[in-house]
């Protein structure tokens, strides 16, 4: 195990509108502001995406299962920005639904807002975090360096 300590900075609540598309707003949102490290959640409706909802086989690095809609689908997520060769990584796992119909996946690609998706991103102090690429595993883990104390 690996970790850091830090404390919440600053908070924002986004908006996002319809047709605009959620990953590249989250980017744009953390690169206008600078964020390096953060939390989020978030509630709204996609009209489309795609999800990767396991892997083929319990084997690295893994071949993914994609799924996805292009139907609206209701949604609800958490997720986390770090960087990633210097540029905000939005990690984001998301479960979609409609009807009796649910999907619960990481969410990848374009994604398309329906109508609003609402935002609550938590910036981290104190944290030095990236992304750092492991070939072997195919994924790119957080890897923390260590921060003077906050206390």
């Amino acid at each position: 195990m690996e970790y850091a300590k830090g404390r919440i900075g600053r908070v924002f609540t986004v908006r996002i509108d319809h047709g605009e598309d959620l990953i590249l707003e989250l980017i744009k949102l953390a690169e206008l502001e600078q964020i390096e490290s953060a939390v989020f959640m978030l509630l709204g409706a996609l009209k489309e995406a795609k999800f990767v909802t396991g892997p083929k086989e319990s084997i690295t690095p893994p071949e993914p299962v994609w799924s996805g809609f292009d139907d609206v689908h209701e949604i609800l997520g958490i997720g986390n920005i770090f960087l990633k060769d210097g540029k905000p990584k939005i990690h984001l796992h998301a479960g979609a639904g409609r009807g009796d119909n649910l999907k619960l996946g990481c969410l990848r690609g374009e994604s398309e807002v329906f109508m609003v998706v609402e935002a609550f991103v938590f910036e981290l102090e104190g944290i030095s975090a990236r992304r750092i690429p492991d070939e072997e595993h195919g994924f790119a883990p957080v890897s923390f360096q260590q921060v003077p104390d906050l206390e």
